[in-house]
């Protein structure tokens, strides 16, 4: 099995050549003297080796060891709690947190490249900082001056660490009918009581204290969603002058055994009458947790990108060391009694499908990451409502069409291996396991897929698409006249002209029909996703093609181009298939789901 190594030279190129992060870094307000490329390639530095270092070599041992949970405490994995303190200590948990209370405020453009290393390295233990960096957003935007001078600093520093609990046994995507009650109480704090389950790292040994962000009702609160609020409940209550006290009334009741994220504890968290603290306005607990969610979901679209990159890594290495037959064109490596598999067209195929999704991933993600620093940083109110517009548009695709994606990535690196893929000691197999949860948290891919065509592009009658048209327009009128972009250029326009004129059919079906928007949804983000990933690929392209000279960028070109002539073309038959319309989902009768 290959060690992971951060893929740092294409993160710069990423960074700085395509999105030339310098001057956007630069040309924000909020991040003006901040960060600079200097400051970013010494973080990149120092978590790329951490990552390969410390992070990966735990992996595999996570994963088959796990946590542990004894009498309502949880252990975690063997080597996990030394890496945090690596972690921390290097001060890489509040990167993007808030200066005012000990956080470093870097730009997601940064961050994210981070978190990708992490997550590539080790995806259970990278879902501890994520979870944590999602609590300190929501309790930042939200919570009283007073809860963030008391939680946040340790939460930045590492020494506390949080997490999100929202669902429940019969509540996942229907958040409007959890049960969870806090009782206000004399003192201005709630009693809470209830149930809450699939809480990540909810339960362990690595922090002093753990902050969970509870969602539930009060006792006169509306039914549905309008009726959910938000409170802070910590595992430990904390003193008037930051001494831990006594722990509050809450525990763990088991940890899930799942197919994957083995290394990571999935809680189930009870609360008997814990005292907790409202962030927010009552019953504006969605809003609460809404603000972190373009980060979170756009954080698990770079958890994918991660894991299939270290899965891409494995294989590269295995294809050029297995031996099996000749290739198609004669004898290459004649010294030995066959070629290396890598010489065959359809391991090509794979290891080339698994490198244009990664590398298009990366830079996608980025370019998300460009729009939540334009929303956050800006000081200009036409800019940022752009942003915000956008990544209402982009954060669903970033979700869910690069966790597709990193899951057939994920699969080519374990078919690449052949019968070896099956077997746990080559690595490959943890790999589908775990990316396969990315594509079911934090909102499953298909309603991401609901979310963007039905609360995002018909909802606003095609407002918030028409955003990301321009965007793409512009791109291509400044390329005009680049006669050696051509090969790009006319594909993605190809296919933006048929994401134009899909977007505008299925609003058009769903003005008489409304199952068109359900039957059309996941087909549609694919669509929309293939042509955001040509646009990444022009845009690098664009870059490179003057550099071929180097073999970095001659791999470019050459992976643009199997993109653009391979995979892109996948929108066509994905398109037929939402015009095939929603009558065919409902002409079969429900009795006739038959069993047996």
């Amino acid at each position: 099995m290959a060690d992971y190594k951060a893929p740092l030279r294409d993160m710069r190129f990423v960074l700085n050549e395509v999105f030339e992060a310098d001057k956007l870094w630069s040309s924000l307000a909020g991040l003006q003297g901040a960060v600079d490329t200097e400051t970013a390639e010494a973080i990149l530095e120092e978590c790329g080796k951490i990552a390969s270092q410390v992070l990966a070599p735990l992996n595999r041992n996570g994963d088959e060891v796990g946590s542990t949970w004894k009498d309502g405490a949880v252990t975690a994995a063997p080597g996990f709690k030394e890496a945090y303190q690596t972690y921390v200590e290097a001060g890489l948990n509040g990167l993007g947190g808030n200066p005012e209370f000990g956080g470093m405020g870097m730009p997601k453009t940064l961050v994210g490249q981070i978190e990708e290393m992490v997550q590539g390295a080790n995806m259970s233990f990278g879902l501890a900082p994520m979870l944590t960096a999602g609590a300190c957003l929501s309790l930042n935007a939200h919570g009283s001056q007073e809860l963030k001078e008391k939680y946040l600093p340790n939460m930045y520093s590492g020494v506390w660490s949080g997490a999100m609990d929202l669902t429940e046994p019969h509540a996942g995507t229907d958040l409007g009918i959890i049960r969870t009650k806090a009782e206000p109480q004399a003192d201005g704090s709630y009693n809470v009581t209830g149930t809450k389950i699939f809480i990540t790292w909810g339960e362990h040994d690595m922090a002093e204290n753990i902050i969970h962000l509870v969602l539930a009702k009060l006792p006169d609160a509306p039914a549905g969603p309008k009726g959910i609020s938000l409170f802070l409940v910590p595992k430990f209550l904390v003193n008037d002058d930051g001494s831990l006290g006594e722990r509050n009334t809450m525990s763990c009741g088991s940890i899930e055994h799942k197919m994957g994220i083995k290394g990571s504890a999935t809680c189930v968290m009870n609360f008997d009458g814990a005292k907790g603290w409202l962030v927010g306005e009552e019953n504006k607990g969605l809003a609460c947790m809404f603000t972190m969610m373009n980060y979170e979901r756009l954080g698990v679209g770079i958890q994918g990108i991660g894991a299939a990159e270290a899965s891409y890594q494995n294989a590269v290495a295995y294809a050029r060391d297995r031996i099996q037959s000749r290739a198609p064109t004669g004898a290459v490596a004649k010294d030995k009694a066959a070629d290396p598999i890598i010489v065959h067209p359809d391991v090509r195929r794979m290891l080339l499908t698994m490198k244009a999704f990664n590398e298009g991933g990366r830079a996608f993600s980025t370019y998300v990451g460009v729009w939540l620093d334009k929303a956050k940083f800006t000081d200009n109110e036409e800019e940022r409502k752009h942003a915000e517009g956008m990544l209402a548009l982009l954060t669903p695709v970033a979700k869910a069409f690069l966790t597709d994606n990193a899951l057939e990535s994920a699969i080519a690196g374990q078919q690449v291996f052949g019968g070896h893929g099956f077997i746990r000691e080559w690595g490959q197999e943890q790999h589908v396991r775990d990316i396969r949860i990315t594509q079911i948290y934090e909102g499953t891919n298909g309603i991401q897929a609901l979310d963007l065509i039905g609360r995002k592009v018909v909802a606003s009658n095609g407002a918030l698409y028409r955003l990301f048209e321009q965007d793409v327009n512009d791109f291509i009128a400044a390329q005009a006249g680049n006669d050696s972009l051509s090969e790009f250029i006319e594909p993605l326009k190809a296919a933006l002209e048929n994401l134009n004129d899909l977007t505008q059919w299925v609003m058009d079906q769903a003005a008489n029909n409304p199952n068109e928007i359900g039957a059309a949804s996941v087909e549609y983000l694919q669509v929309f996703g293939y042509t955001a990933l040509a646009y990444m690929w022009a845009k690098m392209a664009a870059v490179a093609l003057p550099n071929v000279a180097d073999s970095f960028y001659q791999g470019k070109v050459a992976t643009a181009r199997f993109y653009v002539k391979r995979l892109l073309p996948r929108y066509i038959g994905l398109t037929a298939a939402i015009k095939g319309g929603a009558d065919p989902l409902f002409e079969l009768d429900e009795e006739l789901f038959e069993t047996a």
